[in-house]
């Protein structure tokens, strides 16, 4: 009992000395973290005495610099007011100096107003005064008319006493003598006539001559711008013509030919001075034909495919009618151009056929004088290619082709011959005369009808530029030999009544600047499409 009792006053003991010791413990540590938090206190008051003054000295340079911003802003906006005021008043001051001289000149013109109305006024009252004095004089001039008439009278009774003739039988006998003479005089003139017609005969032949062969030479040009393009049956003529038209206008604006559709069974006629257009239409037609779908859209991808084939075909040509004269190394340009000869007719002959003809006459010639034969063939294909440009000039061909000769390379004598053979320029070779010779044996009338060919081509292609001059158009073509200009203008930058004003100021340029014969009818075609794409 005692042990138990004295081991719970043993762990009494130990738990108070324990407690007393863990309360100590805990009681230095808290003065340590006491201690700690007041350094900490400390420290953090005076990191915000720091702050604080540091914050004070901020807000006292902010303050300092408020001032001086405010300062300079107030400085600033002082003298944009000053100077906006004096904007204002230089404004103002123009203004007033403007007004002062409205008023100077209204004032100026008033007065000149004036001047001429007290000008018209004394021209008034001296126009009335002139009036007056034509009036009295009119009068004394109808009294001196009767007066002299009186007076005339009394001469030819006068003189009738005393001739003892009437003015009548005085008349007819002074016309009898002065026929006489005029017979005589006639008779005198006509023999000199006679006489001088004898002399000039020959003279006067050959101009006949040359009146016929320039006449058959216009019907021949007229016959060469027209195609006939030959159908299966007239019924094909409904659908090429399309609704409204509408067909035909798309195949003429798209090739630049004219379609004369008329009672011709079974056929239709393309019109156009230009042979390529011409053969453009009409395989364009007979494709459209075959395949028997005809409407504006596929018109015309067909004629564009038709255009890409036709440069196609030419180069061809170009190609093989070198091969087949022997000719090498010509330019590729060269070549094309005479390709399109083949749609180029000349003297009533086809151009290339005409050209190959003179090539193959100009090598004989040549080989039998002992010169170049290849040379002189190739001069001989190349001497019209002036005919054949894509876009006309005024430049004579043989010039034109010299040119276009020369810029490609060609051999001198080759250039020289091309340029002399219608005797443009001085021959320097023994080319260029046998170029001449064969040129004069290929065509039966060398030269005779050239001018009328090339004028009637360039009228027409006069035509078409005078159009193409006005703003606003599109295209222009001359069709039917020159007798219609066929307009087409853009839509969205003409319209109806400009449309009608650019018809009659075309048509009053080509009477005021151009010559033809007859007349020429302007039509202005304005199209208006709307598209859109169905996906």
């Amino acid at each position: 009992m005692e042990y138990i009792i004295g081991g719970l006053i043993g762990v009494l003991l130990g738990g108070i000395i324990a407690y007393i010791f863990t309360k100590q413990k805990i009681d230095h540590q808290n003065l340590v973290l006491l201690d700690e938090a007041k350094r900490n206190a400390e420290e953090i008051e005076q990191a915000a005495i720091e702050k604080r003054i540091e914050a004070d000295a901020i807000l006292k340079t902010a303050e300092t610099e408020g001032e001086s911003i405010k300062k300079e802003k107030i400085f600033q906006a002082k003298e944009k007011f000053l100077e906006l005021k004096s904007q204002h008043e230089e404004s103002i001051n123009q203004k007033e100096r403007k007004i002062n001289e409205r008023d100077k000149r209204s004032k100026e013109k008033e007065q000149k107003l004036n001047e001429g109305l007290n000008e018209l006024k004394k021209s008034r009252r001296i126009l009335q005064t002139e009036a007056q004095d034509f009036e009295e004089k009119r009068e004394a001039m109808f009294r001196r008319m009767e007066e002299v008439n009186t007076n005339h009278k009394k001469q030819v009774e006068i003189l009738e006493k005393i001739s003892g003739y009437s003015a009548d039988e005085a008349r007819n006998e002074l016309v009898e003598s002065l026929k006489e003479e005029a017979k005589t005089k006639a008779q005198s003139f006509i023999q000199e006539i006679m006489d001088e017609a004898q002399l000039n005969a020959q003279e006067e032949a050959r101009k006949i001559v040359i009146q016929t062969i320039q006449r058959i030479g216009t019907e021949q040009a007229v016959e060469n711008a027209v195609t006939v393009f030959n159908l299966d049956n007239d019924d094909v003529k409904g659908r090429i013509i399309g609704r409204e038209g509408r067909n035909i206008r798309a195949i003429e604006a798209a090739t630049g030919v004219e379609i004369i559709v008329d009672d011709t069974p079974e056929a239709i006629v393309l019109s156009c001075f230009d042979p390529v257009r011409r053969e453009i239409a009409r395989l364009s037609l007979h494709k459209l034909v075959t395949d028997g779908r005809i409407h504006p859209g596929r018109i015309e991808e067909v004629v564009a495919k038709t255009t890409k084939q036709i440069e196609d075909e030419i180069i061809k040509i170009g190609k093989k009618t070198i091969i087949d004269l022997g000719i090498h190394g010509l330019n590729p340009e060269l070549v094309k151009i005479v390709g399109r000869m083949k749609y180029r007719s000349s003297y009533g002959q086809n151009l290339l056929q005409h050209s190959r003809e003179v090539a193959h006459i100009a090598g004989t010639l040549a080989a039998e004088l002992g010169l170049n034969a290849k040379l002189a063939k190739r001069a001989g294909l190349l001497h019209d290619i002036g005919k054949v440009p894509e876009q006309e000039s005024e430049i004579p061909h043989a010039i034109l082709g010299m040119q276009w000769a020369e810029r490609y390379g060609e051999n001198p004598e080759v250039i020289n011959a091309i340029g002399a053979h219608h005797d443009e320029i001085e021959m320097t070779s023994l080319l260029s005369p046998i170029i001449q010779v064969a040129d004069a044996i290929s065509g039966a009338r060398p030269g005779a009808r050239r001018q009328v060919i090339e004028s009637y081509i360039q009228r027409l292609k006069d035509l078409e530029n005078t159009a193409l001059g006005f703003d606003g158009v599109e295209k222009a073509y001359a069709i039917q030999a020159g007798r219609e200009l066929r307009v087409m203008v853009e839509s969205d930058r003409v319209d109806d009544m400009k449309a009608n004003e650019l018809s009659f100021l075309i048509t009053d340029k080509i009477q005021n600047e151009m010559t033809y014969p007859g007349q020429v009818k302007v039509t202005v075609i304005r199209e208006t499409r709307a598209v859109n794409i169905a996906r």
